[in-house]
């Protein structure tokens, strides 16, 4: 399990190797001081340590328990587990013996944030190579003691042996004899080969499974400090607003309530979270609030008078010479709606400030740009700021932003008392950011044989991330008119960021409805159109597998009952899935019965948890595909709980099959995303099939079904 220690019992202290070995005690302690510097493709980096720091901590204590420290945290998406194997492999112990340190800035080192499917494809070889090289020198320290020479050393389950003489032994645990000892390690050690591993490609239950389960699991909200107060904000009626007129003294009058005020924050702290509650129904406040010049929904056209130039991103043959070839062109636009992340766990933190140092408990994917935004806010050095990362309750890229964090330092700061701020669901939907409201034009041309002539698409706002498409098409050209989620200043009436596979599951739903569109008109299957024209073996090995897992028959739906196939790539992974959908023309409802998901991840470290990623992204496809789509007036939130933002029910889930592909590609690949990025093209390619009817916008909710059938019945 995730370790973590109450406040009085750690001593300040920064990422320091003579400071780290005073805490740690006896053992070995192996050190690395090479510095992985990657990052989300779409965000910008966090800052960079003024020197380098160290990838990677092991410590083999003198029971032989190995603990590894690492700035990844753990939301859900189940590397507790998965780094573990990657360890126990390379290491030769024991995965039960391997405790993970995860997301403190004072004991782990430096991390850029945990998003991007990165932990496992990025960060995974990095502790995998990390883990080999302290092998080595454990080996080192055991020839040393045992008078063996290296190439004559074994090692199993943490016991070094000489293999000509077994009974010449020593533990991982007895090499330190009570001892700190500290080795640096700047030469290298092969990892091993997938036909060496014992551990990973087992499928393990998740160590955290029983803790999250039965209620022990500590989250953000579940710290709890001597003197802590409960803070709440007070929260606007609409982002852009300015407050003209405050009056706090009903609140401040009610007994033990304290007010703050700093600058742009004004909260209510009371020891008793119903008492901070009422004392914020009591503050009197006006605020000026900017006219709305657009809404929901005549965002789109706000969106493209605004557009940024656009970039290439993939380019070949002349798209001019594609369209004298084509016989048939299709052109379409398609969009998407603002998604909120909605996590189980709203944002939290836990804010105390002692002898000048703060320290913060706090919800995030990112600690050390937390760390980084809290030394700018508050003016203090590296080393009086520590962030701890208890486990998360989701975060979908919406925890990447830690506002919360910061709140609950500066009110600390101005009480000089423990803060918690734990925001309501309300301050979640006003307060975290939106994926974009995003914008998809294709052209496309089909030649007299039916093979694809030409493809020109360009997207807004969602960003390049899956835009290119994998299929054989001679003259093609895709322009992205941003690289993130955000546009030029004034494009969105309020935040936007990461929203699980960034973009590209905007441009999976365009994309993959665009080539059905032309498989139809070339008189084509959809999955034998993709089989023909594609030409990369892991995408039509996907669709192989799905399509046999699915067992699909060509031919059009009936009775109001349709499949449908999408395929697509992130994160280096590529999926395809099918769906069954029924659709009740009456009322627009789509119901979706089945889904199939092949998934080619190269390794999977631990296909259980791999299982669970896929089965959750399809489940919270369900929500982007038919019903999540945030409402709003100009900086006004219209939406602000659960009875107006609809999620996927349980009742309502499909039957969900996964096929992981026993890939050829040693290397494992993200899998906390893909399987999500395909699911809003697959329904409503299913609900084509089905019924005819095109959609072209998220979430296809029943009114736009229901239109969209109109609009057939009357042409």
């Amino acid at each position: 399990m995730a370790q973590y220690e109450p406040i009085d019992q750690v001593e300040p202290a920064t990422l320091d190797r003579r400071e780290f070995l005073k805490r740690v005690g006896g053992g070995v302690v192996v050190l690395f001081t090479t510095l992985p510097r990657f990052t989300h493709a779409d965000a910008a980096p966090a800052p960079l340590p003024a020197e380098p720091a160290f990838n990677a901590y092991l410590r083999i204590g003198e029971d032989g328990r190995v603990s590894c420290f690492t700035g990844k945290i753990e939301m859900g998406q189940g590397v507790i587990t998965s780094l573990p194997q990657m360890l126990a492999d390379e290491l030769d112990v024991a995965v039960g013996m391997i405790d993970m340190v995860m997301g403190d800035t004072d004991r782990c080192p430096f991390d850029r944030g945990t998003w991007g499917s990165l932990t496992t494809r990025v960060f995974g070889p990095e502790l995998r190579a990390a883990a080999a090289r302290a092998r080595r020198v454990l080996l080192e320290l055991a020839g040393e003691q045992l008078n063996v020479p290296l190439e004559r050393l074994g090692v199993a389950d943490g016991v070094v042996f000489d293999q000509s003489d077994r009974s010449r032994a020593i533990t991982y645990a007895a090499l330190s004899k009570g001892r700190a000892i500290a080795r640096d390690v700047t030469g290298s050690a092969p990892t091993k080969t997938a036909a060496e591993y014992r551990v990973m490609g087992t499928a393990l239950t998740r160590r955290d499974a029983r803790e999250k389960v039965t209620g022990q699991a500590q989250y953000a909200a579940d710290i709890s400090l001597p003197g802590m107060l409960h803070a709440r904000i007070l929260r606007p009626p609409a982002h852009g607003a300015t407050l003209e007129r405050l009056d706090t003294s009903a609140a401040a009058a009610l007994d033990g309530v304290r007010v703050v005020q700093d600058g742009d924050l004004v909260a209510v702290l009371h020891e008793q979270r119903d008492k901070a509650d009422r004392a914020l129904a009591l503050i009197q406040a006006k605020y000026a609030v900017p006219e709305a010049t657009f809404d929901d929904r005549t965002v789109y056209e706000h969106l493209m008078r605004v557009a940024p130039e656009g970039g290439p991103v993939a380019a070949g043959g002349s798209l001019a010479e594609g369209e004298r070839l084509a016989e048939q062109v299709f052109e379409e636009t398609y969009l998407n709606a603002y998604v909120a992340h909605a996590p189980m766990e709203p944002h939290a933190a836990v804010a105390s400030m002692e002898h000048g140092r703060m320290t913060v408990w706090a919800s995030t994917q990112s600690p050390f740009g937390l760390r980084q935004e809290l030394m700018s806010v508050l003016g203090l050095p590296e080393d009086k700021v520590r962030v701890i990362t208890p486990f998360v309750g989701g975060g979908f890229g919406g925890k990447g932003s830690s506002s919360q964090g910061v709140q609950a330092a500066r009110l600390a700061r101005s009480v000089g008392l423990p803060v918690q701020v734990f925001w309501t669901r309300e301050d979640e939907f006003f307060w975290d950011t939106y994926r974009p409201a995003a914008i998809v034009k294709i052209r496309s041309g089909l030649q007299a044989d039916g093979a694809p002539a030409f493809w020109d698409y360009r997207v807004y706002y969602a960003g390049a991330r899956g835009s290119e498409q994998p299929y054989a098409i001679p003259h093609h050209r895709t322009v992205a008119h941003s690289r993130g989620w955000s546009g030029p200043p004034g494009s969105h009436p309020f935040a936007t960021g990461a929203w699980r596979a960034p973009a590209a599951n905007t441009n999976a739903f365009a994309r993959e409805q665009h080539i059905d569109i032309m498989a139809r008109g070339a008189g084509a299957d959809p999955l034998a159109f993709r089989l023909q024209h594609c030409t990369q073996p892991k995408f039509l090995g996907v669709l192989k597998a799905a399509a046999k897992q699915f067992g699909w028959k060509p031919g059009p739906g009936s009775g109001g009952r349709g499949v449908g196939v999408a395929c697509g790539i992130d994160a280096d992974t590529v999926v395809a899935t099918m769906a069954e959908v029924e659709v009740d023309r009456a009322s627009g409802r789509v119901s979706v019965k089945r889904v199939v998901c092949a998934q080619d991840m190269g390794q999977v470290v631990n296909p259980a948890g791999a299982t669970i990623q896929v089965e959750g992204c399809i489940t919270m496809g369900l929500g982007y595909a038919l019903t999540e789509e945030q409402h709003f007036r100009g900086g006004e939130i219209l939406d602000l709980n659960f009875d107006r933002y609809e999620l996927p029910r349980f009742s309502g889930l499909p039957r969900i099959e996964t096929v992981l592909i026993d890939s050829q590609d040693p290397e494992p690949h993200g899998g906390g995303e893909p399987a999500i990025i395909t699911m809003g093209a697959v329904i409503a390619n299913a609900i084509f099939d089905a019924v005819g009817a095109r959609l072209f916008e998220l979430p296809m909710t029943p009114t736009r079904v229901k239109a969209a059938l109109d609009k057939l019945g009357g042409e």
